[in-house]
């Protein structure tokens, strides 16, 4: 078919656009030839008319079917050009979230400038032995590639990573090294991997700065050689390096930075270290502030030289270099900040003292002086003389820059070489894969000679990229036998020869270079005349004559001329070199110029750049003494050229794999597309060259079969043959005509560009054309079904409607007369009501109004009234006032009168004084005066005698009184203390009795109110008592109608409680699985390094040069007692270690009782713990001592004696509990010293010492436990004790002081009695009042109690009748669910401890039974105890009868290791399991158990043990791959554990026995130990099955459960490009789904055979559907192809197929169905509809089982196979994100496949009776007999 007719109306075409590069257009009419002008739509909806080339007339590019685009591999788009490339990169970057993609060979890296999830261990172990078309692209297909072949083809492998700065190449690079670490794996102990990852840091931190393009820029290309061993494991690496920017270390641009070294160096100047180099801030040094930008973003320079220095101490650089490099690198700093003063125009001197000269000077241990001279001036040399010539300032700043960037360099070349003896391996290598990371095409707006050094390799890159394509496509055209034509392609050579030829641009260079006075221009004019219109390749650039252009592959490239010579030249003066090499105190500095003269080795450095070092050592011949200045002068160019020969050599002795790295957008934004930019590097890079030699010839390649699977539907019934080949013949004739579109290999059919899309095109219009003629025929029958219900609906319709219309007027009509009725009334009804509510309103009115007025009135007559009183009394109160002063001004009027009349009288009585007869009358009056008093004082004396008379009758009379009053008070008292009455005796105390009648009215009153108050209480309780009956009978009444609706909802509530159950089952049963996973996980990590122990006891074996007799053995028994003993845990390590060293040197004795061993190490354990019981119940009894002893130091000291006595107790019982430990320990030595059998026996002598050793310490414990019960209850006493005598104290004071009043008279006597009397009244009544408080406070007690229970009763009714319904339900049952079962759980207890003992006690009474009676034989028979383990044999043999056969075979001990021989090591499980009974071989080992513990021979039972677990462990070490031997001996081993408990004796374990069965179990041992053993080793058997069947699987499950079609045509297979997926393109050997379910039938099959436990059978079955629902899952997630509807429909086949298996095998309660869940929801997820919110919402509830990252990953991968199918839009997607946002899981993208689930036995008895087993003869036993 022409490629015109393929542009028809609605084709799509792509059209070149300024700024998107090409935009999409569709056809508005089909295309003539001839036509001028193509009618277009543009997408947004805008027509467009795009004209032709009038002269090519070159149609626009065919846009790819929508099912084509984003396509893994470039090469299967039907359309290969430049828009379909860049459109396909753009959609599977931006929409799909996927940045690697093939082009043919070549893996194209976008760089997403965000971290994603997509290295992590789990997906390098996905990708590890996959095949590279197998998964999507990633770096990591592309070094399991590399890594493959290297092993298949036995030839060197190299990576070439190549893009522009920033595109991401050395995290590529580090991403490819990372996988070759972690699937290679080191030769050796000394982790090569880690210190191959380790160069990493170095090398960035040295040669990585920051651009304007990239953060951590490589401003050099390096190649790593990756060294491996025979066996393919890293053993070492080699670095080699190009191309160093050393003109960064003196000039940065702006935004730029120096190498990261310097930043890191100024960011940790603080510490300690690094006081001596004297550094700053980056702004302080000229070489590191130029770019103004000295801080990263988001990046520590500090933490980067912590991770710099971590990595070169694991590469072996010591502290001591590091420190040296530190100093040289301060040093190029501080040298860079030299400055230099200009004396004239040609000469220049540095200031004296300079600081920054000193301190370099200092660093480098060089003398000032020296350096000063020789950077201000230059030596030259010639043939007779020697002149030092002093140079200009410029030209001592350019030498100065020229010194330091030597430095660096050197320092570069030192470090590089270092790593590589670091990495360097001493074994040979056997082959290496390169990973080769250089720099991309570059062009800037100014190029010099770096760009042109960069473009150079780059063009000689290209040229062997283009060979191989080259060479690729010509060996597959030959290998399909097509007719190999001549493709034109783009040969690069012209332009190399250009530039490397004789008399090329380097030619000319070098020459240049080698003149004394060449200059830019001339070297400028020799290339225009050389070349310029010579060579095509070749311009000159039209406004200038220092610039030239050369076309490269890529892209024209102007370069400036200017500099070209001195970097070519890179002068560097000797004389300083000189200097530097004379440091003495600085040793490193001499190693970096040492090698200074071998320039020609690969090893030196360029000085632009870095040559790189050759894994052939190139050694120069030794230099004659005129020869070093000549070499020493080669120029970069020519090293340059020499060097990248050299890494083509190697390139093309090696396997190329391309990465080609490219960069999306210059701003690092994440995920964001600049197409111009994309499109400038993928045809710098050479993708675009790819594409085009792949469309220049076949580029479609589809095999037979697939190109069948797809196109099946445009074929007819009869052209369908057997022949699938000649099939797609004879189709493709009729298809396309033109013979030179396809041909036909052996394997492949071959397209040219379009004929796939026109095949696609002819597909989709036949599958259209099906479908609307599908649709058509559906459409009408749902219409017609759709017409019928509609009009059968319609007529039941019309009839109800009728109906309901009758009715509703016949209502209507009612309704009206009841209306009418109704207003009647209602109308009356509200006029009454009005007039009603007028009037009422009236009279509140008039209420209202005359209230007012009546108050009114009345507060009137109020106020007048108040204001006649406040008038009365003011009036009064002023009359008053005026009254006062009234009669004050009286008052002082009649004193002054009487003033003046007294003052008058006081002057007449003056005047009489002073007369004697005033005199004479006085004394007149005064002897009248005395006389009278005379007569008084008689008749007073009168009056004395009397009353003295009266006085002295009135003594007597008292006298006799107080005698009567005596004799009455002992009259009283002897009433008293007969009567015993209070109130005779109170007559004479009656102002006491007063007294006390007023505290008893108080006291009465007090308990009067309290009483009413009681009542009251007892009044309000009453109330509340009823109310609450009130309430009880509501309650009464809701419980019944609860009880009712429990009664209805108990289905609900009891399956609520059953799903709560079932969860919290689930729970536990998830966490008792993680203990036993981590426990399993560490068994299975100990038996690997058991087999390891193994493995290297057996090296050292052969190393041996005379093996010691037995030695082998006593080496295994050691390590069984290993294994078996290691998992006790009933013994402590602090226990357990003094025993193993005890046992070292005493190998060689006879080896301990064990059994006897550990059950006294659990006694004495739990003796241990006893007395640490006790002792931590004395420490807390000693606390409460101490603090009840400083309580009472405030007391008197009453108790002293006690506490005395008490802390001696306990120091008694401390003593006694050391004395025990002493015991316990010498018991403890003498086991482990004495260890012979005679002294460990059962009936030995010491064994009954230790008996009565143990018992007696047990019972002294007992004793112990009772004393400190005594002394608790005594302390508790004590403390009750303290304040009652405080109280007793208190009352002895006051009696005494009573008693000293005693001795003041009879008086204070009788006061004293009548007080005692008193205060016994006072006791009677205080106790009284004690009592009745003791009454009320219990009466408050209860009343508290029962408000609080009120209130406990309201809370609950409360929150009961908040609940709805079924929650208070639930509630109640809860409750009494709860108390149910705590009743339970303490019966249970109890039950255990009761059974404990039970079971403890029957052993103990069995066990000293057999003892006694041993004893007493031993002892009738006189043996010696060294006799008592062989002798008990006989009498128990003699009696032997074959009637009567018990169950137990006997054997020699001699023959022990015939029979682990015969029996496990050379028996053939095949045999046994088809001809004997399962599970024989577990049989017959027990039965011999049985014998050795008849006998009573612990040591037989322990070797036997020891040896069949020995054995076992052999065999599966030898035949481990084998999964009948491994299933085998896991079912052997579960049953012999198995026989071990059912015959224990155990209870538990008896149920189910007969009682022929019961009396065979064990009499004297307990095996316990044993089982935990061999519990284990069925663990580890276990673990090995899984793996085994691992293995067995794995190569079937991708093949059977994804790639192929069961369900067949369901699926078309689409285009697939170069890589080839290796399912599709191999027919025969491929796996089927039936070759899975095959392989679970054989394994299903073995197991019965074998007699598995059925339980164990269904754990392994879970394991193996959890393997194959696991690898599908994780292939699905990254198989891009795989994700499509009809992907899905298939997988949910393939799995109800194995749920078909499941159900054939009743297996579906074994839990295998549910691993599959994740994979079944997402097999849902590709098939359920994805477009709407509601979508969305029912995807996230459907995939529970599925993490985010799995959902979200499933819908970006989601890939239309057909036309019909839609993708999945992005907004969707978010939509997806944000509702799973809050959903915790793990952030993991693939599931687990190595993950086995932790595994348990069940417990399952045989029913065999061991009495009726017979031992075959082919087994080679003959050497046993029955007992």
């Amino acid at each position: 078919m022409a490629a015109s007719e393929l542009y028809t109306k609605y084709a799509r075409v792509w059209i070149p656009d300024p700024e998107e590069v090409w935009k999409s257009a569709e056809l508005l009419k089909d295309y003539k030839p001839g036509d001028k002008v193509l009618q277009l739509r543009l997408e947004e909806g805008k027509d467009l008319e795009y004209c032709l080339d009038p002269k090519t007339k070159e149609l626009p590019p065919l846009r790819n079917p929508d099912i084509l685009v984003g396509e893994n591999d470039l090469t299967a788009l039907s359309y290969l050009h430049e828009p379909a490339v860049l459109h396909n990169l753009k959609v599977r970057f931006i929409d799909s979230k996927l940045i690697y993609t093939y082009c043919g060979i070549v893996l194209v890296a976008i760089n997403p400038y965000e971290q994603l999830p997509i290295y992590g261990e789990d997906i390098i172990n996905a990708y590890s032995g996959q095949n590279m078309g197998d998964m999507d692209p990633h770096i990591f297909a592309v070094a399991e590639e590399a890594y493959k072949q290297m092993a298949r083809d036995e030839r060197n492998q190299s990576i070439i990573v190549s893009g522009e700065s920033g595109a991401g190449k050395t995290v590529s690079a580090k991403y490819a090294m990372r996988y070759f670490a972690t699937v290679s794996g080191s030769a050796s102990e000394a982790n090569v991997e880690e210190k191959v990852l380790a160069s990493n840091p170095i090398m960035e931190s040295i040669g990585n700065a920051k651009t304007t393009r990239n953060d951590n820029s490589s401003r050099f290309g390096k190649y790593i050689e990756i060294g491996f061993d025979k066996r393919y494991r890293i053993i070492g690496a080699n670095m080699r390096t190009y191309l160093l920017e050393k003109s960064r270390v003196v000039f940065q641009a702006e935004e730029e930075r120096n190498y990261h070294i310097f930043y890191q160096l100024c960011a940790s100047a603080a510490l300690p270290e690094f006081k001596t180099l004297r550094l700053g801030n980056a702004n302080y040094f000229h070489y590191t502030k130029q770019g103004g930008s000295p801080v990263i973003d988001g990046v520590d320079d500090a933490k980067e030289m912590v991770n710099t220095r971590q990595a070169c101490t694991l590469l072996g650089i010591s502290d001591s270099y590091q420190m040296g490099i530190f100093r040289i690198l301060a040093g190029i700093l501080h040298l860079g900040n030299v400055e230099f003063a200009s004396r004239d125009s040609d000469s220049c001197a540095i200031p004296p003292k300079h600081d920054p000269l000193t301190i370099f000077c200092d660093l480098m241990g060089v003398e000032y002086e020296e350096m000063a001279h020789w950077l201000c001036h230059r030596k030259l040399a010639t043939a007779t003389e020697t002149y030092i010539k002093p140079i200009s300032k410029l030209h001592a700043i350019n030498a100065r820059d020229a010194l330091a960037k030597h430095i660096y360099a050197n320092l570069f070349n030192w470090i590089v070489d270092h790593v590589n003896k670091a990495l360097h391996s001493t074994v040979k290598q056997h082959s290496f894969i390169g990973v080769l990371d250089i720099y991309g095409f570059e062009t800037f707006e100014i190029n010099s000679f770096e760009q042109f050094c960069i473009n150079y390799a780059n063009e000689k890159l290209q040229q062997q990229f283009n060979m191989h394509v080259f060479k690729l496509e010509q060996e597959e055209y030959m290998k399909e036998q097509i007719p190999w034509t001549l493709i034109d392609f783009y040969d690069n050579q012209p332009c190399i020869n250009l530039i490397e030829a004789k008399m090329g641009i380097l030619d000319l260079l070098d020459e240049e270079c080698k003149m004394p006075k060449g200059s830019d221009d001339t070297w400028a004019q020799k290339l225009y005349n050389t070349h310029l219109n010579k060579c095509a390749l070749f311009e000159k650039p039209r406004l200038s004559n220092k610039a030239f252009i050369i076309k490269h592959f890529a892209d024209k490239v102007e370069y400036q001329c200017e500099g070209f010579l001195e970097k070519n030249k890179d002068t560097v003066y000797e004389e300083q070199i000189k200097v530097l090499k004379s440091s003495k105190k600085f040793k490193l500095l001499p190693e970096l110029f040492q090698d200074e003269e071998k320039v020609l080795s690969p090893t030196s450095a360029t000085p632009s750049g870095r040559v790189p070092l050759s894994r052939t050592a190139v050694k120069p011949a030794k230099a004659r003494p005129g020869q070093t200045s000549k070499e020493h002068k080669k120029t970069v160019g020519h090293q340059f050229r020499n060097s990248l020969h050299l890494l083509m050599e190697t390139l093309n002795a090696t396997t190329p794999h391309y990465v080609r790295c490219i960069k999306p957008n210059d701003f690092k934004f994440p995920f964001t597309f600049d197409e111009k930019r994309a499109v400038q590097q993928l045809r710098a890079c050479g993708v675009l060259e790819t594409i085009r030699i792949s469309a220049a010839g076949f580029p479609s390649r589809w095999t037979y079969q697939e190109f069948f699977s797809r196109y099946r539907v445009l074929m007819k019934q009869r052209d369908v043959l057997g022949d699938r080949k000649q099939t797609c013949k004879n189709v493709l004739e009729k298809l396309i005509l033109d013979k030179d579109k396809y041909q036909f290999g052996k394997t492949k059919i071959f397209f040219r560009a379009g004929q796939v899309a026109y095949l696609e095109k002819i597909r989709a219009d036949k599958l259209r054309a099906a479908c609307i003629r599908i649709q058509k025929t559906i459409r009408g029958w749902l219409m017609r079904k759709k017409y019928v219900r509609m009009r059968k609906a319609a007529i039941t319709i019309q009839r109800y409607v009728r109906g309901y219309q009758a009715r509703c007027y016949a209502k209507f009509l009612r309704r009206t007369r009841a209306a009418i009725t109704i207003q009647k009334f209602q109308r009356m009804y509200v006029v009454r009501k009005r007039y009603q509510c007028m009037r009422d309103a009236t009279i509140a009115l008039q209420a209202l109004l005359r209230g007012y007025m009546a108050r009114n009135k009345y507060q009137m007559m109020l106020r007048e009234h108040k204001s006649i009183i406040i008038q009365k009394h003011v009036r009064g109160w002023l009359a008053r006032v005026h009254y006062r002063r009234t009669l004050k001004a009286i008052v002082y009027l009649q004193c002054c009168y009487r003033r003046m009349m007294a003052k008058r009288e006081l002057k007449k009585l003056k005047i009489e004084a002073r007369s004697v007869e005033r005199y004479k009358k006085l004394h007149i009056g005064l002897e009248n005066k005395i006389m009278q008093l005379q007569r008084k004082i008689d008749e007073q004396n009168k009056e004395y005698k009397s009353l003295l008379e009266k006085l002295n009758s009135l003594e007597i009379t008292y006298s006799t009184e107080t005698e009567r009053l005596r004799s009455d008070v002992e009259r009283l008292r002897m009433s008293e203390e007969e009567a015993k009455n209070a109130t005779n005796r109170v007559l004479s105390l009656q102002e006491e009795i007063a007294k006390l009648r007023k505290e008893l009215h108080q006291t009465q009153s007090e308990k009067k109110t309290i009483e009413e108050w009681a009542d009251k209480y007892k009044h309000e309780t009453e109330q509340l008592v009823s109310e609450l009956k009130d309430q009880n009978t509501l309650l009464k009444t809701e419980k019944e109608e609860l009880n009712r609706r429990i009664h209805d909802q108990a289905k609900e509530i009891t399956e609520a409680m059953e799903k709560k159950l079932v969860e919290e089952t689930k729970q536990l049963e998830l966490d008792l699985n993680d203990e036993r996973l981590r426990y399993q996980n560490l068994l299975n990590e100990f038996s690997r390094l058991e087999e390891r122990y193994d493995d290297l006891k057996d090296e050292m074996n052969l190393m041996a040069s005379i093996p010691k007799p037995g030695h082998k053995r006593t080496d295994s028994t050691h390590s069984s007692n290993e294994s078996e003993y290691t998992f006790s845990s009933e013994i402590t390590e602090a226990e357990d270690l003094p025993l193993r060293m005890e046992q070292e040197p005493s190998e060689k004795k006879a080896p301990l009782d064990m059994s006897l061993f550990l059950k006294l190490q659990k006694r004495v354990t739990e003796l241990e713990q006893e007395k640490q019981s006790l002792q931590d119940e004395l420490d807390r009894k000693e606390e409460q001592a101490l603090r009840a002893k400083a309580k009472e130091e405030e007391r008197p000291p009453i108790r002293g004696a006690e506490l005395e006595y008490e802390s001696l107790k306990r120091q008694e019982l401390e003593s006694e509990n050391k004395k025990l430990k002493n015991e316990l320990n010498e018991l403890q030595k003498a086991l482990t010293e004495t260890r012979s059998p005679e002294v460990t026996a059962p009936g030995a002598p010491a064994y009954r010492v230790l008996l009565d050793q143990l018992t007696s310490v047990s019972e002294e414990l007992e004793v112990r436990k009772e004393e400190v019960l005594i002394l608790r209850s005594q302390l508790v006493s004590q403390k009750e004790a303290i304040q009652p005598k405080n109280t007793m104290t208190d009352s002895t004071i006051l009696l005494e002081d009573v008693q000293k009043m005693k001795d003041k008279g009879e008086i204070a006597q009788a006061y004293i009695g009548l007080k005692e009397t008193n205060r016994l009244l006072e006791s009677q009544l205080q106790s009284q009042k004690k009592s009745h408080e003791n009454e009320l406070e219990s009466l408050r007690g209860e009343i508290q109690s029962l408000k609080e229970e009120n209130n406990r009763q309201q809370q609950l009714l409360a929150q009961n009748l908040q609940l709805p319904p079924e929650a208070r339900i639930e509630a109640s049952l809860q409750h009494e669910i709860t108390r149910l079962t705590n009743e339970n759980l303490d019966l249970m207890e109890q039950l255990e401890k009761q059974d404990k003992t039970v079971r403890k006690l029957k052993k103990q009474l069995k066990v000293f039974a057999k003892k006694i009676g041993e004893l007493e034989v031993g002892q009738m028979e006189n043996i010696s105890p060294g006799q008592i383990i062989d002798e008990p044999i006989r009498p128990v043999n003699i009696p032997r009868k074959e009637k009567d056969f018990q169950g137990m075979l006997e054997y020699k001990k001699e023959d022990e290791q015939k029979l682990v021989k015969n029996l496990i090591l050379e028996l053939k499980p095949r045999g046994v399991a088809v001809n004997l009974i399962p599970g024989l071989p577990a049989y017959i080992l027990f039965m011999c158990v049985r014998h050795a513990d008849y006998l009573n021979d612990d040591q037989k039972v322990r070797s036997l043990l020891t040896s069949t677990i020995n054995g076992i462990k052999k065999v599966l070490k030898k035949r481990g791959d084998d999964f009948e031997t491994v299933s085998f001996w896991l079912s052997n081993t579960c049953r012999f554990l198995h026989c071990l408990k059912q015959y224990s004796g155990e209870e538990g374990f008896m149920k189910h026995n007969t009682p022929r069965q019961n009396e065979h179990c064990l009499t004297n041992f307990d095996l316990a130990e044993y089982r935990q053993v061999l519990s284990d080793l069925a663990i580890q058997i276990y673990q090995q099955l899984v793996r085994v069947l691992e293995n067995i699987l794995q190569p079937m499950i991708v093949s059977g459960m994804l790639e192929h079609e069961t369900i067949q045509g369901v699926s078309g297979v689409k285009p697939t490009g170069l890589r080839k997926r290796t399912s599709s393109i191999a027919d025969e050997g491929t796996y089927t789904l039936d070759s899975i379910i095959r392989q679970l039938n054989s394994f299903h099959s073995v197991m019965c055979q074998h007699g598995m436990d059925p339980e164990l059978i269904k754990q392994v079955v879970k394991q193996m559907f959890y393997i194959i629902g696991a690898v599908t899952l994780n292939n699905l997630l990254l198989r891009k192809d795989m994700c499509s509807w009809s992907k899905g429909m298939q997988i949910r086949y393939n799995v109800s197929q194995l749920e078909e298996w499941l159900r054939d095998k009743n297996l579906m309660n074994s839990g295998a169905k549910e691993t599959l869940e994740p994979l079944i929801q997402a097999a849902q997820l590709l098939q359920v509809k994805k477009k709407t919110d509601e979508d969305a919402e029912a995807i996230c509830s459907m995939c529970n089982a599925l993490t985010t990252a799995q959902i979200v990953k499933v819908l970006n991968l989601y890939t239309p196979v057909n036309e019909f199918e839609e993708r999945v839009l992005v907004s969707f997607i978010r939509t997806i994100q944000l509702r799973l946002r809050d959903r915790k899981d793990s952030p993991q993208l693939l599931m687990d496949a190595k993950h086995i689930f932790p595994v348990t036995f069940p417990f399952n008895p045989s029913s065999l009776a061991l009495e009726t087993i017979q031992i075959p003869a082919s087994l080679g036993l003959g050497f046993i007999s029955r007992v």
